[in-house]
């Protein structure tokens, strides 16, 4: 029995470690890697105001797809957490379960629940900064902030990385942020 616990606490934390690979793979813009050389630092761009409505089309489909990702990942965020506090919780409730399962079960519980409570402050002070959307994924060694492409401004890293800082005590360097 012992072994069989230690087994589904193991499977949830390489499921854990599996979904956070993904996401990361998911929110990497491959695009941003490769460098335009055609462009100017500090050059004017000029920009018609006269939009046509396939611009108009353009800009009213992103928005939808970034809202959209953000329902959606909100939503697979909470069925994982779900399943794991479900599994701890059966595992500290099991009658059968030795003293220390349980005693990890019940510390894997708390880091959860600080981990949740983290991420809600920091998803809420981003928001009071004045940005619409904000999905926080907070890791052993790292931080990942998901915010709306169009609501990037110059500093807005900074204002970000500042509130991040405010909760968590982690390096500058281990913040990261991805448009969406």
């Amino acid at each position: 029995m012992k072994i069989q616990k230690r087994h589904i606490v193991l499977a949830a934390l390489i499921l854990a470690l599996g979904s956070a690979v993904y996401l990361n793979w998911q929110f990497q813009d491959v695009s941003k890697l490769s460098s335009d050389t055609s462009k100017e630092l500090g050059a004017a761009t000029y920009v018609n105001a006269n939009s046509t409505d396939d611009q108009v089309e353009y800009v009213a489909k992103q928005t939808t797809n970034s809202e959209q990702f953000f329902s959606k990942a909100t939503v697979e965020r909470q069925q994982y957490r779900d399943e794991v506090i479900g599994i701890a919780t059966k595992t500290v409730e099991s009658s059968d379960s030795s003293d220390e399962a349980k005693t990890k079960a019940v510390e894997q519980l708390s880091k959860i629940e600080d981990t949740i409570i983290k991420e809600s402050n920091i998803e809420s002070l981003i928001k009071a900064k004045g940005f619409s959307n904000c999905l926080c994924f907070i890791s052993d060694k790292a931080c990942t902030l998901s915010i709306p492409k169009k609501e990037l401004k110059k500093n807005s890293p900074l204002i970000i990385k500042d509130v991040v800082l405010s909760q968590l005590d982690i390096e500058f360097s281990e913040i990261v942020i991805v448009e969406v």
